[in-house]
């Protein structure tokens, strides 16, 4: 799942008791918001506890399950979610299953707590990791044979880790961008209006959202432009000039800033506003592709196809055929 794919990815998830449930909800709700913003099935979960009993959530609100954790050769990527009192839930029975089952898994993720799961059956060894600041010092103690890296999460090969319940949330828009699109996981973020701040190492990792703090002033109110101009597009010059800077620079800032170039981010604006144009209007493609700024109705073709892998026309009918 970290790179491009077709069709549904399946992915299993291990939630152990006394897991914070916006734990589980910062891993389902992007997957089932990147569902419904493309209209169709890009991603579905099972989710399983140690003895196939429901979890007790730290809140009390119990989450069902489809069963014990008992892997065969499943080679779906496993989520491991935990939040307190991990070692009452370490038995020397999970750890088997989870050193047996991690010769088959395409990749497998400690979230939060569970960072310490992966680490107790040596499955971190030699690669990098994070975890929860507020045991970051012991666990770094604990497993000299891990490089322990503070960054909200860390993707290290087939291994991934998260410090908590919103670095888990930007993991999951990080996923979403490298296996469909920066567009999509964009429309994801400004679906939930999400807010972070952003630190160090999540500068090139996490794609930017509508209405978040961005830390340099000519970059948000470049940002911002763009949003109030989906239907006529600023050329770069005129966006940076009335940001206060050089073409250059802002394509300088918005790299180091957003990790994309700011004629990326602005497409993936206008297309987000046309797709949703196709599916809730029955408004005419070419009055769509003058909403969103293209020039001409198969300029406007062309790239919705290149971003979303099928035209206007078939994004329409496809949604009509499954209401």
């Amino acid at each position: 799942m970290l790179v491009p794919a077709d069709g549904t990815q399946h992915i299993d998830l291990l939630v152990l008791p006394e897991t914070n449930l916006i734990l589980v909800a910062s891993v389902i709700e992007p997957l089932r918001a990147a569902n419904r913003i493309a209209g169709k099935v890009l991603y579905d979960w099972a989710i399983f506890s140690p003895d196939g009993q429901a979890i007790e959530t730290k809140s009390g609100i119990p989450i069902p399950v489809a069963g014990p954790f008992r892997p065969q050769n499943e080679t779906a990527p496993l989520f491991i979610l935990s939040s307190y009192n991990w070692r009452a839930y370490a038995t020397t029975q999970l750890k088997m299953l989870l050193s047996r089952t991690a010769r088959h898994r395409e990749v497998m993720a400690g979230i939060e707590a569970g960072t310490w799961f992966l680490a107790e059956t040596s499955l971190l060894d030699n690669f990098s990791a994070t975890n929860h600041w507020e045991d970051f010092e012991d666990f770094a103690a604990a497993y000299p044979q891990i490089t322990m890296v503070r960054e909200r999460f860390v993707i290290d090969g087939k291994r991934i880790t998260t410090g908590g319940s919103l670095p888990t949330l930007d993991l999951m828009l990080e996923l979403i961008r490298r296996q469909h699109s920066y567009s999509l996981a964009l429309e994801v973020s400004r679906l939930f209006i999400y807010e972070q701040e952003r630190t160090r190492g999540d500068l090139l990792q996490v794609p930017v959202i509508g209405n978040m703090r961005i830390l340099d002033a000519r970059v948000g109110a470049a940002v911002k432009l763009m949003e109030e101009t989906v239907d006529a597009p600023l050329t770069l010059t005129r966006l940076a000039r009335r940001a206060g800077v050089s073409a250059r620079h802002l394509q300088d800032l918005f790299q180091e800033t957003m990790g994309v170039a700011p004629h990326a981010h602005y497409l993936a604006l206008r297309l987000n506003a046309a797709r949703r144009k196709v599916i809730e209007t029955r408004a005419d493609f070419a009055d769509i592709a003058a909403a969103t700024g293209f020039n001409s109705s198969s300029a406007f073709s062309r790239s919705y196809r290149a971003h979303y892998r099928e035209s206007p026309s078939e994004t329409r009918r496809r949604v009509k055929l499954k209401s």
